[in-house]
């Protein structure tokens, strides 16, 4: 039996949001995003070449340097909350704004 004590890394309780979203198909697991992040929010993935798990998502700024830095195109986005996501339009010409 082995007496070395163990550390585990498990997420906090879940939030109503994922703040970052990966596509899985994309992302090849190269850990820059983990990086770069400001918030310490993601942890590589124990499985080479998966995603970056997302630890503590209520902590996340939307920065954005986690998607800026990253080298594959679409294999991570943020995912702003829907009060971050309102636009305006205007009647008489159609245009769209934000406040």
């Amino acid at each position: 039996m082995n007496d070395e004590p163990r550390v585990y890394a498990t997420p906090n309780a879940p939030s109503p949001g994922n703040p970052v979203l990966f596509d899985a198909s994309i992302c090849d697991g190269c850990n820059r995003c983990v990086t770069v992040c400001l918030e310490d929010i993601l942890v590589p993935n124990p499985e080479k070449g998966r995603p970056p798990i997302v630890l503590h998502a209520e902590e996340c700024w939307y920065c954005g340097p986690c998607v800026d830095d990253c080298p594959l195109p679409g294999a991570i986005w943020l995912n702003h909350p829907l009060q971050q996501r309102v636009r305006w339009k205007r009647k008489e010409t159609g245009e769209h704004f934000r406040v």
